[in-house]
């Protein structure tokens, strides 16, 4: 107990502290054009740009540049095999981050031709559409490979699964915001107003 609360003090507050100045430090961000305060109606979607269907199309291509990695690591963690392909698991993230930043950026384009502005949280939530996918391979994961019959470790596998997708969504949403983020700035920055 005298560790925890010395971890705690001497690393975690301290953290707390000093990414608390950098982070009032830091100026917020600007965008390169001037908006309109009053917002306009965004006219009626084309059934694809809806954010269910939008987030199941823009999950299957990172999904497919994932599950095999993925198969390997549920058997190192679940039927106790060995793992050693950090490289070739290192070279599928770098697949992975690629492949959420041009989805993302192709969905928010797709957005915008259709004149949706609002971009922002439906970039988070098409990125991440992966952990959909990563969810329903876990399940199948479960029902074909596993032989987990108690309550308990059922508890425990979808538990320790559920934080594995939450894990994924945010981390390639982030990725995908970020990455349209970077587009919007850019093609709205070579805007030049008269």
């Amino acid at each position: 107990m005298l560790a925890l609360l010395c971890l705690w003090f001497g690393v975690s507050l301290p953290l707390i502290f000093v990414g608390y100045y950098f982070g009032y430090r830091k100026q917020p961000y600007e965008n390169p054009v001037r908006t309109n305060q009053i917002p306009r109606q965004v006219p009626d979607q084309v059934w694809y740009l809806s954010p269910t269907i939008s987030t199941l199309m823009a999950g299957i291509l990172p999904f497919g540049a994932l599950f095999v990695e993925l198969f390997f690591l549920m058997n190192a963690i679940w039927l106790k095999q060995y793992y050693y392909l950090f490289g070739f698991l290192f070279l599928v993230f770098i697949i992975l981050i690629i492949s959420v930043s041009i989805i993302s950026i192709v969905m928010v384009y797709f957005q915008l031709c259709g004149e949706n502005y609002r971009w922002w949280w439906r970039s988070l939530l098409v990125s991440g559409g992966v952990a959909l996918y990563v969810l329903a391979y876990s399940v199948f994961y479960f029902v074909t490979k596993l032989e987990i019959t108690g309550f308990i470790p059922t508890l425990l596998y979808f538990g320790y699964t559920l934080l594995m997708v939450i894990t994924v969504w945010i981390l390639t949403g982030t990725i995908g915001f970020y990455a349209a983020y970077f587009f919007i700035s850019r093609i709205y920055g070579a805007v030049k107003i008269d």
